[in-house]
């Protein structure tokens, strides 16, 4: 029986793919993105979270926390458990609506993912991932309807400085998906004073237009919501202003991928 370690599942999530989503999201990731909202998801085992704003005093931690003061994420659930929740949204997911794998990094739990895209594939469901294609398994990524794939920094050296490892394998993983004739949508995160400046935007979107089943450049701007589950976990947020909308603006001019 094949399980995995998963830390959330969204349900009728909008921005996460096409239409109306249910989004699976697994625990454990290769990458340390210093801007990262989901920092629970690094760790490859249930953590506990501490959110002391809701803590009452009351004494009976033992018992359970009735206050969500303390929080485990991450729990191991069969496929059989996580489509429980996918077949009961199907019926809202219309033509263009389906599954997110997400993450973390899905990839990173191959077995539970193969068996999972192919439990949703039987049920005809439309199944995307959002990965950071850090990891490579193109078995799984082809049977896929859609690839969402992050080029975070064209710099090689920001690349390792915020986010801890080369960009090079990555570029090449997305090359290689390119192979596999599934629809490959490039996102970036933008992060002021990282990689906010037309010279990264152009770099990346030059490399999505050499791309044969590229249908997409997405621009999605930096947001501090993860900074509480930093501090939940015992860490210091790395915090990051928020891009203006004119600096969104100037940057997609430079994202669109029509030559």
């Amino acid at each position: 029986m094949s399980v995995a370690i998963i830390f959330d599942i969204e349900r009728s999530a909008m921005h996460d793919g096409p239409g109306i989503r249910t989004v699976v999201f697994f625990k454990g990731c290769p990458l340390r993105c210093r801007w990262c909202h989901n920092p629970e998801s690094w760790a490859f085992a249930p953590q506990e979270m501490y959110y002391p704003e809701k803590c009452i005093g009351c004494g009976r931690c033992a018992e359970g926390c009735y206050t969500g003061a303390r929080q485990l994420c991450g729990q191991d659930m069969t496929v059989e458990q996580v489509m429980a929740p996918i077949l009961a949204d199907k019926p809202y997911y219309g033509a263009e609506g389906g599954v997110t794998l997400s993450g973390g990094e899905p990839q990173c739990q191959p077995e539970f993912l193969n068996a999972l895209v192919d439990a949703c594939r039987a049920e005809g469901i439309h199944t995307a991932i959002e990965t950071s294609m850090a990891v490579y398994h193109p078995e799984i990524l082809q049977k896929l309807d859609l690839i969402m794939a992050d080029v975070k920094i064209w710099d090689d050296r920001l690349h390792q400085q915020y986010v801890g490892a080369s960009n090079r394998p990555i570029q090449e993983h997305i090359r290689r998906a390119d192979g596999l004739g599934v629809p490959l949508l490039i996102r970036t995160p933008v992060i002021p004073g990282v990689n906010d400046t037309e010279a990264e935007i152009t770099a990346i979107r030059d490399f999505a237009r050499s791309l044969k089943n590229v249908v997409g450049y997405e621009l999605l701007p930096y947001h501090p919501f993860g900074e509480d589950k930093w501090q939940a976990l015992g860490r210091e947020p790395v915090r990051f202003s928020v891009p203006t909308t004119e600096q969104m603006q100037a940057l997609r001019a430079c994202a669109v991928l029509n030559k």
